[in-house]
């Protein structure tokens, strides 16, 4: 059968050894006319089927990808299609965020037996394709660079955390620290207004402990590095989520882990008070009070509020205080009801498809591939198997082009499916500022509105979505093909 109209297009199916693949060859022996723009790739099962898959044909060229297996309870190996189902409606409301149209992806069930299904569904989707037209490619956008707003209300009261039971806290560590291989937590960096990682295995360690808006850095990123051993921690709110999807994943042990956890008022951003404060050969003083913090560089002061100051992430958070905790101090802060939407995310809500891929074109462009955002995540813990790295197979080239870059971040955003726990590592740690962030952001907005509010590291006996599926979903619907 000829293309529908005009051009051909190029559209790659991806389809069930057992059911699809056996429909569109029923569908070929009854000589059933089909379009002519479809390549079939066969795979084992639909559950098979990564994510990356898609991406990957998409961004390299592809005007549309059909994903096609068994009907749900006829699945050759019982339940690949019921995980396939999750991870696919995940990723069809993620691809717009990148600025590619979900029209674009659609997924369906055609059995061995539904030769007329399978003709119906190959032209349905043919067509929708042909109505769209050539996919726009990545190349050639023109690069866009937008700054996110960042005036914005906070859900709870933001401060310094300067009237933190910070003695009390370091008497209760020095009380455990006997039955522990080691401490983690925060101290002074290499000036006063900057902290690094505290590793405290002695009283004196403990001594160096320093809490406040400065203890940026998520400490449960280095938990899976001491697997095996008895461990403390000392957490924020966001961090203590990381620590609950740890245990939900199994990837450490309760028992080895103690949690000492104190509310926290906000932390800053430290890449605007960096910028703020431009150039300098040393930091004088830095003083605090309720609402900020005063910095004297090289005799200059420079005053940072809270409010305008802290990171987008501290505006929206509903977790101040830890999820899970051996020994808490201090008193829980307030959380104001109501819906927040971040920085980022409402910047690429407001531009269209094509506005979107000329974004992530412009920030690609800038990103230096250097794996900070991986390697500072707590919850991105096979770094030596990484799919930056491998070469068998080999999905990712070493190419610095915005494809590849864009590839790898759609990739790390997609394992981070259902277990994000909105931490911020990943943008804090990026050296060039690129807004990441963005697209856990909106993973995490699809993985709530199909899985009842679900969020991750909130529960340590829950299941992760896409570790789990149900036989009928309730959010999940099938299409019709009309």
């Amino acid at each position: 059968m000829p293309v529908l109209n005009g051009k051909e297009l190029r559209i790659v199916g991806f389809l069930c050894n057992w059911c699809s693949y056996g429909g569109a060859d029923t569908a070929g022996v009854a000589r059933a006319g089909q379009p002519t723009d479809l390549r079939i790739i066969r795979v084992p099962c639909s559950g098979r089927i990564d994510p990356l898959f898609i991406v990957k044909a998409l961004l390299n060229g592809a005007d549309g990808v059909l994903v096609s297996g068994c009907h749900p309870r006829d699945c050759h190996y019982s339940a690949g299609n019921y995980y396939a189902r999750r991870r696919l409606e995940v990723l069809k409301q993620f691809l717009p965020v990148l600025g590619i149209d979900d029209r674009r992806f659609e997924y369906t069930w055609v059995s061995a037996s539904e030769g007329q299904r399978w003709q119906h569904v190959v032209t349905t989707f043919t067509d929708r394709i042909h109505k769209l037209g050539p996919a726009p490619r990545l190349e050639d956008a023109e690069p866009l660079l937008k700054i996110a707003d960042m005036a914005l209300t906070s859900l709870r009261p933001l401060g310094t955390g300067q009237n933190a039971a910070l003695d009390d806290l370091k008497a209760a560590i020095k009380a455990k620290l006997p039955e522990l291989d080691c401490v983690i937590g925060w101290q002074q960096g290499y000036d006063a207004a900057h902290t690094v990682p505290l590793f405290m295995r002695t009283p004196e360690d403990v001594d160096k402990l320093v809490w406040g808006p400065f203890n940026v850095n998520n400490p449960a990123t280095y938990l899976p590095s001491f697997k095996g051993k008895k461990v403390g921690i000392v957490v924020k709110g966001c961090d203590s989520r990381s620590v609950v999807e740890l245990l939900q994943e199994n990837l450490i042990k309760r028992e080895d882990v103690t949690i000492f956890a104190m509310p926290c008022q906000g932390t800053l951003d430290m890449a605007r008070v960096n910028q703020e404060l431009g150039r300098y050969s040393a930091i004088d003083s830095v003083s605090y009070d309720e609402a900020g913090v005063t910095i004297v560089a090289d005799g200059k002061e420079h005053r940072f509020c809270m409010n305008d100051y802290a990171q987008g992430k501290c505006y929206g958070c509903t977790t101040p205080s830890a999820v899970l905790a051996d020994t808490r101090l201090g008193t829980p802060e307030a959380v104001q009801p109501g819906a927040y939407t971040p920085p980022e995310l409402a910047m690429l809500d407001a531009m269209t498809l094509e506005e979107r891929l000329s974004f992530w074109k412009g920030q690609m462009e800038r990103c230096l591939r250097c794996y900070a955002c991986r390697n500072a995540c707590p919850m991105c813990v096979c770094r030596d198997y990484c799919i930056a790295e491998s070469r068998e197979p080999q999905w990712m080239t070493q190419e610095a082009t915005a494809k590849e870059k864009l590839f790898f971040q759609t990739i790390h955003a997609m394992h981070l499916a259902g277990r994000c726990t909105g931490c911020g590592e990943c943008q804090r740690a990026c050296p060039v500022g690129i807004p990441i962030l963005a697209l856990r952001q909106q993973i995490a907005r699809a993985v709530a509105q199909l899985f009842d509010g679900y969020k991750p590291g909130l529960d340590p006996e829950a299941v992760p979505p896409l570790l789990g599926y149900e036989l009928e979903e309730k959010n999940i619907h099938e299409r019709e093909w009309k």
